[in-house]
C-alpha cells in the first residue's frame, strides 16, 4: 500500500490471477519521467487522473491536459459506484476514501478557464517558426525580425507587434539585407499571410500580457497538497500545432527559470503532456533535439514529465530513453505498424519470466496495464500485469455550473481576465512614423515661406561674414617725376623771394604738362 513515500497505482498479479503485491511509484523518482500508453477506452486517463491525485497529496503540484473534458472530475468528490468499489477490493485498497482536489482551470481561449498568455518574446523565433510552418528561408527572416527587435529595443508582446516589425523590415529591406543577409518582400508578406491565418484560428488570444506566471501553475494549499492545473484543450485541439508549441514552451520556460535542485525526496512539479504525439509530428530536427535537452536537463531542476499517447513509436527513441516510470494499456496488432509498436513496447521493459509481454499487451482489458516503475538506485522494476486502483475524485467531467464556480473561486481568479496593452513594437513604430511625417512637413512648410521677386530685394544669399573688418585703403607714397623736381628745387632756394618765384615759374610748367 501506499506512503508518504510513493504513490499506489495498482495491484499485481501472477498467472493463476492471484495477487501478490502493490504496484507503487517512488517520489523520490518522480521527476524521472514517465510515459502512458494504450489504445483509445483502455484506461489511459484514468491512470494520468490517480497519478496526478497520487503527486497532489504528496504536495507536488502538477499540470494536465485535458483533452476530452474527462480529467476536470478531479476537482469534485468521488462518490461509490459499484464497480469502482469492487475494483478497490480488488487491489486491497483500504480504506477507499473519496476526496476532492484543489484544482486550477486553464484555457487559451479564456472560456473555460483562465486565459494563458505569452508574449511573442517569450516565445521566440524557433517555437514561433514551428507552430507558422514556416521555411528555411522564412524561418531566416523571423530570426532577423528578433534580431532587429533587440537592437532597436522593440518590445514584441502581441501579434500586431511582430505584424507592424514585419513590415517595418520589408520597408527597410535593402538597408537590412545589406547586413543580415537577403530579405525579401515575398517571403515577408508570406509570414504576414500565415500570421493572418493564426489569428483567425484563435492564435491571437494567446500572444499577449500579462504572460502566465510559472509560480502560478507551482502552488501548493494550506494543507499542503499540490494544486492541480488543468487545461482545457477540447477546442485547442482543433489546432494541434498550436497545442503542441505551447506545451513545449512551458516545458522550455520551466527548464530556463527553476533552479537547479539535483535529485529531490519529491518533484517540485509534474508535467502530463497528452497526445503527445502532436509534439513530433512532422517536427524538424532541431525542434526534436531541443525537446530531448529539455527532457534529459529539466530533471535536475526537480520536475517531472510523463508522455500520455497511444502507441509508444508515437515518441522517439532518443526522448523515450529517458523516460524510466512506465505505464502500458492494451495495443491492438491488427496491422504491421501496430505490431511493430506491440514489440517495440514489450522490449522496452525489464522481462518477467512469468509471463510473455508482448502476448499480454495485446490481452489487457479495460483498466489493466503493465507496469515497470524505478526502484532503489533507479534501476527499472520487473515488468508486472497489474489492475490499476479507482480514482477518489469524480469518475467524468464536471457541469458548467460547477467549473464556473470553481474559476470564480480559484486562488488567480482576476489576475490574467484582463489583458493588457501596454506600448510596445506596434506603438512605438506608430510613434517613429508619426513623428517622421511631422518633420517632413515642417520642412515643406519652412521652403514655402522663404520667396522673393526676380529683381527685387536681394535674390542672391548674402556672403557669409568671416568676422573680420576689411582693412581701410592705405595712401600711396610714390611721387612724379615733376613734382620730385619741384620739391627738390625748393629746397635748394634759401630765400622766401625766391622760393616764391621759383614756386610760381615751375609750377606752371607742372600744370602745363
Amino acid at each position: 500500500m501506499a506512503d508518504d513515500l510513493s504513490i499506489f497505482i495498482g495491484a499485481s498479479r501472477k498467472p493463476d490471477d492471484s495477487y501478490q503485491r502493490a504496484e507503487q511509484l517512488l517520489l523520490q523518482y518522480g521527476n524521472r519521467h514517465g510515459l502512458v500508453t494504450g489504445a483509445t477506452g483502455t484506461g489511459k486517463t484514468v491512470t494520468l487522473q490517480i497519478l496526478a491525485e497520487g503527486f497532489s497529496n504528496a504536495g507536488v503540484p502538477v499540470f494536465c491536459a485535458d483533452i476530452k473534458g474527462d480529467l476536470s472530475g478531479i476537482a469534485m468528490m468521488g462518490t461509490a459506484q459499484d464497480f469502482l468499489v469492487k475494483r478497490a477490493d480488488q487491489v486491497k485498497l483500504d480504506p477507499y476514501d473519496f476526496q476532492e482536489f484543489p484544482v486550477i482551470f486553464w484555457d487559451l481561449f479564456g472560456e473555460q478557464g483562465h486565459p494563458i498568455r505569452a508574449t511573442v518574446s517569450e516565445m521566440g523565433p524557433l517555437l514561433l517558426s514551428r507552430l507558422m510552418n514556416l521555411s528555411e528561408a522564412q524561418e531566416g527572416i523571423m530570426n532577423i525580425v528578433f534580431r532587429i527587435a533587440d537592437e532597436e529595443g522593440l518590445l514584441l508582446l502581441d501579434m500586431k507587434d511582430l505584424q507592424a516589425l514585419l513590415a517595418n523590415v520589408a520597408d527597410r529591406a535593402e538597408e537590412i539585407g545589406a547586413r543580415y543577409g537577403n530579405v525579401t518582400k515575398p517571403s515577408v508578406g508570406a509570414i504576414q499571410r500565415t500570421l493572418l491565418v493564426l489569428e483567425q484560428q484563435g492564435a491571437a488570444h494567446f500572444f499577449g500580457e500579462p504572460a502566465l506566471r510559472i509560480s502560478d501553475i507551482m502552488r501548493t494549499t494550506r494543507d499542503g497538497r499540490g494544486a492541480i492545473s488543468v487545461l482545457a484543450a477540447d477546442k485547442l485541439m482543433m489546432n494541434p500545432r498550436l497545442y503542441a508549441t505551447f506545451l513545449l514552451w512551458l516545458m522550455s520556460e520551466l527548464f530556463e527559470e527553476l533552479p537547479e535542485v539535483g535529485d529531490p525526496d519529491k518533484p517540485k512539479l509534474v508535467f502530463f503532456f497528452d497526445e503527445a504525439h502532436l509534439l513530433f509530428e512532422d517536427a524538424p530536427k532541431v525542434l526534436v533535439d531541443r525537446v530531448e535537452q529539455v527532457v534529459r536537463l529539466i530533471r535536475s531542476k526537480g520536475v517531472g514529465v510523463y508522455f500520455v499517447t497511444q502507441n509508444p513509436l508515437d515518441i522517439p527513441e532518443t526522448v523515450l530513453a529517458q523516460l524510466g516510470n512506465r505505464v502500458q494499456h492494451a495495443l491492438r496488432a491488427y496491422t504491421p505498424r501496430e505490431q511493430k509498436a506491440v514489440k517495440t513496447a514489450a522490449d522496452t521493459f525489464r522481462p518477467n519470466p512469468d509471463f510473455d509481454c508482448a502476448t499480454a499487451i495485446t490481452q489487457l482489458g479495460t483498466g489493466e496495464a503493465l507496469v515497470s516503475t524505478l526502484e532503489a538506485k533507479g534501476v527499472p522494476s520487473m515488468v508486472q500485469r497489474t489492475l490499476i486502483r479507482p480514482p477518489s475524485s469524480r469518475l467524468g467531467p464536471i457541469t458548467p455550473d460547477e467549473r464556473r464556480k470553481l474559476i470564480a473561486e480559484s486562488p488567480v481568479a482576476g489576475q490574467y481576465d484582463q489583458t493588457v496593452d501596454r506600448d510596445s513594437a506596434f506603438e512605438m513604430l506608430q510613434k517613429k512614423a508619426k513623428d517622421a511625417q511631422e518633420a517632413e512637413a515642417q520642412q515643406q512648410e519652412s521652403g514655402r515661406s522663404r520667396w522673393t521677386i526676380p529683381g527685387f530685394g536681394n535674390d542672391d544669399p548674402e556672403p557669409q561674414s568671416t568676422g573680420r573688418r576689411a582693412p581701410a585703403p592705405r595712401p600711396s607714397n610714390r611721387q612724379t617725376v615733376a613734382e620730385a623736381a619741384i620739391k627738390s628745387v625748393v629746397r635748394s632756394v634759401g630765400s622766401s623771394v625766391g622760393r616764391a618765384i621759383v614756386r610760381g615759374i615751375l609750377g606752371s610748367l607742372a600744370r602745363g604738362r
